[in-house]
């Protein structure tokens, strides 16, 4: 997905809290989840951050309980785009 060089995502919906957005790992499948939290003034240079620790921008709680924490390049659109595959019991 193309981006622009603010926090909303080309052709998707703006990046806020609460909305719900797909998460994609390097590593593992992608996960669904909601925008806790915006982390933005500390992120920005001489916002606080430490070079050898970054901070990612964005708290996003997952729909299995973690929490986990992105920049906007990790975080699509509507996770209702995503197919769900229930592999029964």
């Amino acid at each position: 997905m193309a981006r622009n060089s603010g926090s909303r995502p080309v052709g998707g919906p703006e990046l806020t809290v609460g909305v719900r957005v797909l998460v994609r790992r390097s590593s593992g499948a992608d996960l669904t989840g909601e925008v806790v939290e915006d982390y933005a003034a500390v992120t920005d240079p001489g916002g606080g951050g430490h070079e050898w620790a970054p901070v990612h921008r964005w708290a996003v709680a997952l729909d299995d309980g973690r929490l986990v924490f992105a920049d906007t390049d990790d975080l699509g659109g509507s996770p209702s785009s995503v197919d769900i595959v229930n592999t029964g019991s």
